[in-house]
């Protein structure tokens, strides 16, 4: 017999004489390929977490090399829009830091450099308020589209109402690409960035007879289009901005003649400053005691006739009558007594508002600012305490002109 055969005949007698070995000879065998089973599974499963963990530390570093290449791109293009503002204004912060500093050059240096720095931060966050509003408008335009597209359809729409031939969609339609505030109020400049201002910064236009244009003191400002209305050059946003050196204005400013005004209570103090032949620029600085005072900045398109600085000084009343004269609720007519005295004036030079009116903190800084020349006429610094029914303010003011 053989040693083979000798080990069956022997498996053959072990299963005889004990039958349950055969059973626990099979679990062992169906544990065994199930622990190979799972050892399989598990090092499966750990090679698919490892490459899966390869792959999300590949993406990570695709992403951080991605965003830091755009920031690189953000700081590169910030950077040259940086330099393009520095090199716009820096003739008018040359001159103003020469104004402040006149035999300090290091004082007129790092001046020029916060004016800079505050300029640039200003006119970003007007570009991002910007971008914001137009994301709005566009968000909206596209919910509206399909809303409209939603609507079922109309068999017969009803007409378009029309008053005196004109549509009353052309009355209502204004621009809401840039906020109202941040328009006039921030640092901007005409550069590729700027998007174009609304109606009340460009070029106005003013219908008028043909009989007007002899009586129209500004006339030969202005330009003539083929519709019959007068049209007045673009007038470029001011650039303004603060200061902290309160004490050191104030008495420079005291020892000026005229340049200390108090303002009563209702009450609006207008300084009228013409353009000067030689100046190509205005520059003004105000601040206030203990309490605020409403500013805004204006340009009369009217023949220049002195270079004099005059100040005008009115209350709320008398700005209301103003506004009646102008048109706003004009005075009804007695046919009987004939026309008004009111007709016989002669009209007023029109005006632009470069910076709306609101009300600064001039007690706790300086607020300082500049505007280029649009052509020849007044500039209209309005100081408003009309809010005020009880306090008066005391203004300190300058305003000079730089070539």
């Amino acid at each position: 017999m053989s040693k083979e055969q000798a080990k069956e005949e022997f498996i053959k007698l072990l299963f005889e004489r004990c039958p349950t070995f055969r059973l626990h000879l099979e679990a062992h065998h169906v544990e065994s390929e199930e622990k190979e089973r799972l050892k399989k599974e598990d090092e499966l499963r750990r090679t698919l977490e490892q490459e899966a963990q390869q792959t999300r530390q590949r993406e990570l570093e695709q992403a951080s090399q991605l965003e830091e290449q755009r920031k690189k791109r953000d700081e590169f293009q910030q950077k040259q829009i940086q330099d393009a503002l520095n090199q716009q204004t820096y003739p008018q912060f040359k001159a103003y830091a020469e104004q402040q500093y006149k035999d300090n050059r290091q004082a007129q240096d790092e001046l020029i450099r916060q004016l800079q720095e505050q300029h640039f931060q200003q006119y970003m966050q007007q570009v991002y308020n910007q971008q914001i509003v137009q994301q709005q408008h566009q968000t909206k335009s596209s919910m509206e589209q399909q809303s409209t597209s939603q609507l079922p359809s109309v068999a017969h729409p009803p007409p378009s109402p029309v008053t005196n031939g004109t549509n009353k969609m052309d009355e209502t339609k204004h621009d809401r690409s840039v906020p109202f505030q941040n328009q006039f109020e921030s640092l901007s400049l005409n550069t590729p960035l700027q998007p174009p201002t609304n109606n009340d910064l460009s070029g106005k236009q003013e219908s008028i007879d043909d009989n007007d244009t002899e009586s129209n003191p500004a006339g030969e400002l202005a330009m003539i289009n083929d519709d019959g209305a007068r049209e007045y050059p673009a007038i470029l946003p001011a650039n303004m901005w603060t200061r902290k050196d309160m004490k050191e204005f104030k008495d420079a400013v005291r020892k000026e003649k005229d340049a200390v005004i108090k303002i009563g209570s209702g009450e609006t103090v207008t300084v009228r400053v013409p353009t000067h032949e030689d100046g190509r620029c205005i520059f003004w600085e105000f601040a206030t005691d203990y309490y605020d005072v409403g500013f805004g900045l204006y340009f009369e398109w009217s023949k220049v006739q002195s270079n004099t600085v005059t100040v005008h000084v009115s209350d709320s009343s008398e700005e209301e009558d103003e506004e009646g004269e102008d048109g706003a609720n004009p005075e009804k007519k007695d046919i009987e007594k004939g026309s008004s005295s009111s007709s016989n004036k002669q009209p007023k030079p029109y005006q632009d508002e470069i910076v709306p009116i609101f009300r600064r903190e001039s007690h706790e800084d300086i607020y300082a600012g500049s505007h280029q020349y649009p052509g020849h006429g007044v500039y209209l610094l309005k100081f408003d305490n009309s809010y005020s029914l009880w306090r008066s303010k005391t203004l300190y003011y300058r305003v000079y002109y730089s070539r």
